[in-house]
């Protein structure tokens, strides 16, 4: 945590100087540490045009929080003390194995893959984005729309983002394979990587894991679902003419949203422009997120698949959960119901101060101040550091931001690492209480 707080505030400083502007352009203090902790948190939102307002170094230090919040802090600091030292200090050890593989590992082995893998696939996909369009996709733009694609920022060069290329299905694949590759999880990453290789280069496994078969086919799930939903809605709704054109146009549109909602804040479209109905699904993909050890945020799919075991275990009757062929630990189901009422409640009580600070009840502003729905897709997209936005967040107050900013931290740095870290100021009780039963239900 403290980590993340660190970079943030040497980002805000480094956006905050001069350099980082053009010349006649200015970023207030609030911008800047919002600018900075969503790139440090991979979230995407932005209270200015980064095209216009950003100079050419500002978009450099933009892209260096990019990638070191992508990856995690405490994993370049690993580094850091590998090079040095040729030594990892224990909790550096351990903080990198439960952010990004969940288990026992050789840390040089693993930083040498995850490095390899990261960095390799964020080349081929500058590449490929510079061969098919060397115009806009000049060399740093390039690599600035590939880092943020594989990082799960969502941040693009463009005021309109990439609306350019709604219809262009090689940039829609390029960006929306290195936002799924960013979203599964470096663990899996290393798994494909043994299985491709057969053993001789990352995980030595030869198929894959439980986990990893869990992430995959949920996040498949997911992405297959709501694009049909989304799919559905809109095309009832008459969003586009009922022909074949316009109805592959939709197909790309809502295949390409279904993907960066869950994890990534890219936009083809004005959100504002959909129906209530595609911004629930939306709303519900962002709260999901992505997958343990990724850069994505969200409850993750492995948290997603146990509660909705949880949930059809409780009305079949049954005293366990089992997924693929395997029971599910009571300890996990408890992190999970945790995890899930903590991001539930730090919504709810999000959503409420912003109605404050976003409306006419402090007499701030003349007008009512945005709908709840707006609202809450803003707070969503925030807290599961995704990055979408139904054009608000240029529009918030000082403290909207400074509540969205803390939203985005939260969702970086973990629910559960700030409870963590919050229990570990308090003396643990060397007792308890007799229990009683409650009537429940």
């Amino acid at each position: 945590m403290l980590s993340f707080l660190a970079v943030i505030a040497a980002g805000s400083i480094l956006l905050g100087l001069p350099a980082s502007w053009p010349q006649g352009q200015s970023i207030s203090p609030i911008d800047a540490c919002f600018l900075a902790t969503s790139a440090v948190c991979v979230t995407g939102l932005s209270p200015v045009d980064i095209s216009a307002v950003l100079s050419p170094f500002g978009k450099g230090v933009l892209l260096c929080l990019i990638q070191t919040g992508g990856l995690g802090v405490m994993t370049y600091t690993s580094i850091i003390f590998l090079l040095w030292r040729n030594n990892v200090p224990f909790n550096s050890r351990e903080a990198v194995s439960q952010a990004l593989l969940w288990g026992d590992f050789s840390l040089a082995a693993f930083l040498r893959q995850v490095l390899g893998l990261v960095f390799g696939i964020e080349a081929l996909a500058a590449l490929l984005l510079w061969l098919h369009d060397p115009v806009f996709f000049y060399p740093f733009s390039a690599v600035f729309h590939a880092i943020s694609a594989f990082c799960n920022a969502g941040f693009a060069l463009s005021t309109t983002n990439l609306a350019l290329f709604r219809d262009d299905i090689a940039v829609n694949a390029i960006i929306a394979g290195s936002v799924i590759l960013g979203g599964i999880g470096f663990g899996v990453l290393r798994e494909f990587l043994g299985i491709c290789t057969g053993g001789r280069l990352g995980a030595p496994v030869r198929r894959l894991s439980r986990f990893s078969r869990m992430v995959v086919k949920t996040s498949l799930l997911l992405i297959v679902v709501g694009w049909a939903v989304m799919f559905a809605i809109e095309f009832c709704r008459g969003s586009v003419p009922r022909t074949p054109e316009g109805c592959a146009d939709l197909a790309i549109t809502m295949f390409f949203h279904s993907v960066v909602a869950r994890t990534a804040g890219f936009s083809t479209i004005d959100f504002a422009l959909l129906s209530d109905a595609a911004l629930l699904v939306l709303i519900a993909l962002m709260f999901i997120g992505g997958a343990p050890g990724s850069c994505a945020g969200g409850i993750k799919v492995v948290t997603f698949r146990v509660l909705a075991g949880y949930i059809a275990a409780q009305f079949r009757g049954d005293a366990q959960i089992e997924l693929e062929g395997r029971g599910v630990p009571a300890e996990n189901v408890r992190r999970a119901l945790t995890l899930f009422f903590a991001y539930t409640l730090l919504v709810v009580f999000s959503l409420l101060l912003l109605t404050v600070t976003e409306s006419d009840i402090l007499g701030a502003k003349d007008a009512p101040g945005p709908s709840l729905l707006r609202l809450l897709f803003e707070e969503v997209s925030a807290l599961g550091t995704v990055g979408l936005s139904v054009n608000l967040t240029q529009d918030l107050s000082t403290a909207g931001k400074a509540i969205i900013i803390f939203s985005m931290f939260a969702g970086r740095v973990g629910i559960l690492s700030l409870l963590m870290a919050a229990q570990s100021l308090r003396t643990k009780k060397a007792y308890s209480v007799a229990e009683a039963q409650l009537p429940i239900g």
